[in-house]
């Protein structure tokens, strides 16, 4: 193989195939390095396998949904918006379909389709790609960026290096700090990573009991304590689901994004099970089911009003007993169930491992990289792309965007250098 390149591209993901393929496009030669047997390995187990390709919105929603350094993106989302991931997808013959929360998937709700996609954008652009190929180090002599270092040790001689590796999250993917690495080879400094959108742990025992159940059109509400009061950090409608250590699914995932790990004593969770619901509607509604129900045990009353899974943790948790009639109870039993109903209580005890969240937070500081040309201002010829900046949103197919855009500008900036 010829062992020399315009371009190398370190990661073969989203923004390492987009990258690639734009780079390839101007016409350079291009390199594409990857440490999986195959692309995309990421993408394929995004949106839980249907793959939220990005958010039918404009840039400035994108940058409001980014929680850390948004601003850094701008030009990067100038330079390659949400409708311009779109319209690429589907050139490359993927029809893409609208959901709630404009949130984009592919009709076929087939992440592999994406993939597909990605990969011929790439290929089809000239790009050569290595797989099972792991950079080991960045080639720099004299100051100078000479290429890359691979761990079987060949050395491939490029002007232009981009760093498109992701984080830390789902090793098993690629994604293991290897961008890291290289960046801290060349003097950046490296943001402390933790987990962003990821399933929490709680305290309560009775999620276990409940494991399996998915909730939808569910509020959750994440607050915050601070000197004495409590104050509302995160809240959305959406669904969520009990697992055997706790919470996951879509809501949990974005509130997790707003908890430090280190203080997570400071913060609770609730579900308001009705949110369509205010207290005196909910408190109604209890009234006339149990005038239908009013021989029959006060636990046996629920079944048209909550899953059958979360019926015994409710009745648990309002003091009223199992083998209570429902004439039996009294208003204010019931008005408590009530409030129970529209605050349910959690209380985060750790977050799941770095390893199992969606995106990381923290990585290669903002501060030095040109945000007009994602090239490091510390290393000429040296970029950045993806996952691997101190970037990230909330879900909702932002994250894919951000690595798209950041990977096109990032392509077409190390093509404008060289013109």
């Amino acid at each position: 193989m010829d062992q020399h390149f315009d371009v190398v591209v370190v990661g073969a993901g989203a923004a390492g195939l987009l990258c690639a393929g734009t780079a390839a496009r101007r016409g350079a030669k291009v390199l594409l390095l990857e440490r999986n047997a195959k692309a995309g390995r990421k993408v394929m187990i995004t949106g839980k396998g249907r793959c939220n390709v990005t958010n039918f919105c404009d840039a400035a929603q994108v940058i409001q949904n980014t929680k850390r350094n948004g601003k850094f993106l701008y030009s990067a989302l100038c330079a390659f918006s949400p409708r311009d991931t779109m319209e690429l997808i589907e050139s490359l013959g993927v029809p893409l379909k609208v959901e709630r929360g404009n949130r984009v998937f592919p009709v076929s709700d087939r992440a592999a389709d994406i993939v597909d996609a990605l990969a011929a954008f790439a290929g089809g652009s000239g790009v050569k790609t290595r797989f099972q190929a792991r950079a080991k180090a960045l080639d720099i002599r004299d100051g100078r960026l000479r290429g890359v270092i691979l761990e079987d040790g060949d050395r491939l001689s490029a002007s232009k290096v981009i760093v498109a590796t992701g984080g830390m999250s789902y090793p098993g993917t690629g994604s293991s700090g290897d961008g890291y690495r290289l960046a801290k080879q060349a003097g950046h400094t490296i943001v402390p990573v933790q987990p962003s959108l990821i399933p929490v742990v709680t305290k309560e025992n009775y999620c276990r009991d409940m494991m399996g159940l998915s909730l939808k059109n569910v509020t959750v509400t994440l607050t915050q304590e601070k000197k004495g009061k409590e104050k509302v950090v995160f809240q959305e409608l959406g669904e969520m689901l009990f697992t055997h250590f706790g919470v996951s699914g879509p809501l949990i995932l974005s509130a997790s994004s707003h908890m430090d790990a280190g203080k997570l004593e400071e913060y609770r969770l609730y579900i308001d099970l009705k949110p369509g619901l205010t207290l005196e509607q909910l408190d109604s509604r209890l009234l006339r089911d149990f005038s239908e129900n009013l021989n029959r045990d006060f636990a046996n009353s629920l079944s048209h009003l909550l899953p059958a899974k979360l019926i015994p943790v409710a009745v648990s948790l309002s003091g009223i007993g199992r083998g209570v009639k429902v004439h039996q109870v009294t208003r204010e039993q019931r008005r408590r169930f009530a409030q129970l109903l529209k605050r349910f209580p959690l209380t985060p005890a750790a977050l799941r491992p770095v390893e199992e969240a969606i995106i990381t937070s923290g990585g290669v500081s903002v501060k030095e990289v040109n945000p007009k040309t994602m090239q490091s201002k510390l290393l000429e010829g040296l970029y950045f792309a993806g996952e691997v900046l101190d970037v990230d949103a909330y879900t909702g197919g932002f994250n894919l965007q951000i690595a798209f855009s950041t990977g096109v500008l990032a392509g077409n900036a190390c093509m404008d250098c060289a013109d």
